[in-house]
């Protein structure tokens, strides 16, 4: 089941809106894992490398029927029959970042290379250097600098690797979803009417708060204890789908530019659940593309059958083992002033 847990923040720290910056993004644990000026503190991937070509295993459940999606071959097809795939991630696991890759390798097969990958790490400011590293022309270490990984996104670069270098040796198109932090801070302190004029040009047309009562729901459970002595809910709510709307209406428009095309999420799964956020946003500005949710969960083994708190999480929940949590990633350093 989808746990709701608040990073912790340090009682320390003291927030004004004069200088506040905020990250925010879902994972699978609903936790808030990018938080403020600087994003999380990397979480280290022991043996991802040598592992990075080890699958993660199909242990998948269809969330409205119960039923397993039987083997390889029921797993392809499924993305075959999609033009928009969504793999919602756990940020600090790898295995959900090698399921992602299976998704990915699918949909190539299926698609050859019209295939567009957009990634909730980036901000859209930040694709013409995606698209210098996409198309090779830069190294690893200059993207990451160039990026700034570390201050941008912060998770170790290492759990994405794989997926990025299926890219690149692919040429694959990439793209960059998601708002600058600075926009999403100023909602979430001040609302969307507290936007400059400046700053609401980076907004999609047609932008939606979610009236999605389970999201919100979710959204809400997250919200309660810190984040209540901070924000007005109606404001965080707005922030996040600012967030979310912004990501779907980057991928949409790009598909609806190259017919023929399909795409693949690389986000935190509380961006896809309930087929909220993403899915939601990409279908009311696209709505002939076929769209399929996969979401992960930690799982110790692939259980009989799907655990009914699980039903309706996505279009399908799909278990793999995930490694314990760290202090690291339960409480990244909020390098604020």
């Amino acid at each position: 089941m989808i746990k709701t847990s608040l990073i912790t923040l340090l009682a320390s720290i003291s927030l004004s809106p004069a200088v506040f910056a905020l990250g925010i993004s879902f994972d699978q644990k609903g936790d808030l894992a990018a938080f403020a000026k600087s994003s999380a503190i990397p979480v280290p991937a022991p043996g991802l490398a040598a592992r990075a070509e080890e699958p993660p295993g199909l242990c998948v459940f269809n969330a409205g029927s119960g039923g397993a999606l039987n083997g390889e071959d029921a797993f392809k097809a499924a993305i075959k029959a999609s033009d928009v795939v969504y793999v919602g991630e756990s940020h600090d696991q790898a295995n959900d970042h090698l399921a992602q890759l299976e998704a990915l390798k699918a949909l190539y097969e299926a698609r050859g290379r019209d295939v567009v990958v957009g990634f909730e790490m980036l901000n859209m400011t930040l694709q013409p250097v995606l698209d210098e590293y996409a198309s090779g022309k830069i190294t690893e270490a200059e993207f990451l600098q160039k990026a700034d990984w570390q201050k941008e996104w912060g998770f170790d670069f290492n759990l994405y690797k794989p997926i990025f270098d299926f890219i690149r040796e692919k040429k694959l198109s990439a793209l960059a979803l998601n708002l600058p932090k600075k926009i999403v801070s100023r909602i979430a302190m001040a609302g969307l009417d507290g936007l400059t004029p400046e700053e609401k040009k980076y907004l999609p047309a047609g932008m939606q708060v979610t009236t999605n009562e389970k999201y919100i729901a979710y959204v809400k459970e997250s919200f309660q204890g810190h984040m209540s002595d901070m924000f007005k809910f109606e404001n965080y709510l707005a922030a996040m789908s600012a967030w979310n709307e912004t990501m779907g209406a980057r991928l949409a428009g790009f598909l609806n530019a190259n017919p023929g095309y399909a795409g693949l999420t690389v986000a935190g799964s509380g961006h896809v659940i309930y087929n909220a956020g993403i899915p939601a946003s990409l279908k009311s500005r696209a709505p002939g593309l076929r769209g399929v949710s996969f979401l992960m969960q930690g799982a110790d083994a692939c259980p009989a059958a799907m655990p009914a708190s699980d039903q309706g999480l996505a279009d399908h929940v799909w278990y793999v083992k995930h490694t314990p949590e760290t202090e690291k990633s339960k409480e990244p350093d909020l390098d604020l002033p």
